[in-house]
């Protein structure tokens, strides 16, 4: 098999799967259900895993002219984006049932934007990631106005697409501007590039655009107006994915053009990345102070959180990749969970909406308001949940490299967030009151959905008690890095590099 293929093997199957999906639908009779193509993409996102699992022992691949980038960074993210595009999968097998017929439609784009984001996370030259950003972006703008009969859905589509698209103008032309500054688009070639370009307020104002495009596609304040309206209008396993998958594969770039692409002005993107993570978490948090409606608040809560992991940024380039990589996967897992939970409770026609609905959900459903309030407490951070390791990591990270305030302002802002998340626990078991009616009319929990929300719990459980595995990997992808940037600077500056790379795992 040629390295070529090798390299996007885990793409070229969800694309596959995407297409036998769209195929298999029109053979099926109307009115029929549209399970079986469930399981066609849940099949597709499996094999999409095991080959990410096994591209970990073939080391670094190079594909396509050294556009793509396939180690154990890359393969890290593919991890949290194939779970969380299967735990979506898994909670949306039964969403559609009796209320629509275009469910084949849905589980095709949750294959096609995977692909997008993969391709993000190994793409090493900007023009590519593009391309994989414009391919998980469309199809994200799809699913949030998937619920055609909801008012709420088009509008959250439309706003959605028309910010998406700004943010991406942004972007597209903070690449045109790196390569007028450095003459290229590839990453490693902009690093070399900077150190003899005679335009550098050109490239840093090409980093400054980028980081806007990025910013607005991980929720980071000021670039996040977008986020509530949208998660309240979108359908709610959609939320999850957008919540999670998408941040993860924007995150994974972000790294890699800060750490790798522009590593010689870490002392100024630093200071960008400290102002942004202080205004994610402290507008996030007291945005989230002032919401009834469960989704809005979850979006704001969302907000904060892209806000902790901009804190790993501010950290050395070791501890900063490591602990980045570590906490977006733990929070693709308590929040992709806990939105699982909130498919189940709201359903289709979403009601339930209000933190007044989950009133006596404790006594009605003991299962799902025990894995909410799991998930609530990881992403307060309560020990034993990997929301605590994850913000512990972060935070000392971030003191390791100096920035003792921001760390401090973090822990501040975890506090906040208790009120608002334990007052939807208080709803959960303690609140007097009648109970929602809505909740009488909740169906049983399906098998593959309840195997979804334990993959979840248990993935957040792990990562929280046993963590010594995830962070070991973490380092490993941080160590693939920037072994990799060293090895290019090597090729770059021959003359001048005794550096021996070798590096040993166990």
């Amino acid at each position: 098999m040629s390295t070529n293929v090798l390299a996007l093997l885990p793409e070229i199957i969800l694309t596959l799967t995407g297409v036998v999906v769209m195929l298999a639908e029109p053979c099926l009779a109307r009115g029929s259900s549209r399970k079986p193509l469930g399981w066609i993409a849940i099949a597709g996102t499996v094999g999409a895993l095991l080959v990410s699992w096994y591209q970990v022992s073939l080391g670094t691949l190079h594909a396509f002219s050294n556009t793509i980038q396939v180690d154990a960074f890359s393969v890290l993210f593919h991890y949290v984006i194939g779970a969380v595009v299967l735990v979506t999968l898994l909670g949306s097998l039964d969403y559609f049932e009796g209320n629509a017929s275009h469910a084949g439609e849905y589980f095709a784009l949750l294959c096609f934007g995977a692909v997008g984001m993969m391709l993000m996370t190994c793409s090493v030259e900007l023009l590519m990631v593009f391309v994989g950003l414009e391919i998980s972006s469309i199809t994200t703008y799809i699913l949030c106005g998937f619920r055609k009969g909801q008012a709420t859905g088009s509008e959250s589509s439309i706003k959605y697409f028309l910010l998406g698209s700004f943010a991406t103008a942004f972007f597209l032309y903070g690449i045109a501007l790196a390569f007028g500054a450095t003459g290229s688009t590839d990453i490693y070639a902009i690093a070399h590039g900077l150190e003899t370009t005679t335009t550098r307020a050109l490239a840093f104002t090409a980093l400054a655009l980028i980081l806007i495009g990025l910013g607005f596609k991980v929720s980071a304040a000021p670039f996040h107006v977008w986020t509530p309206d949208v998660y309240q209008g979108a359908p709610a396993p959609v939320v999850g994915l957008m919540s999670t998958a998408p941040k993860a594969a924007a995150f994974a770039v972000l790294l890699r053009i800060t750490f790798t692409g522009f590593p010689g002005y870490q002392h100024r993107w630093t200071v960008l990345m400290w102002v942004l993570a202080a205004l994610s978490m402290t507008i996030g948090n007291l945005g989230a102070l002032l919401q009834r409606d469960v989704k809005r608040m979850l979006a704001y809560s969302s907000i904060a959180h892209a806000g902790y992991l901009l804190v790993a940024f501010t950290a050395f380039p070791f501890d900063g990749i490591a602990a980045a990589c570590f906490y977006t996967a733990t929070y693709a897992a308590m929040n992709v969970g806990a939105f699982a939970v909130i498919t189940q409770i709201s359903g289709y026609d979403e009601r339930a909406r209000t933190i007044d609905d989950y009133t006596g959900l404790g006594q009605k459903r003991p299962y799902l308001a025990a894995l909410l309030s799991f998930f609530l407490l990881s992403l307060i951070g309560i020990p034993f949940t990997g929301g605590f390791f994850g913000k512990f990591y972060v935070f000392s990270a971030a003191i390791h490299g100096g920035n003792v305030w921001l760390a401090v302002i973090g822990l501040l802002n975890s506090g906040i967030a208790c009120f608002y998340y334990l007052r939807l626990l208080a709803a959960v078991y303690t609140r007097p009151g009648a109970e929602s009616a809505r909740l009488n009319e909740l169906r049983p929990i399906s098998i593959p959905a309840a195997l979804g929300l334990t993959l979840a719990a248990m993935a957040t459980l792990l990562l929280g008690i046993l963590p010594s595995g995830a962070v070991l990997f973490a380092e490993f992808a941080s160590h693939s890095t920037l072994i990799e940037q060293a090895r290019q600077e090597c090729k770059a500056h021959p003359e001048g590099c005794y550096l021996q790379l070798n590096f040993d795992v166990k």
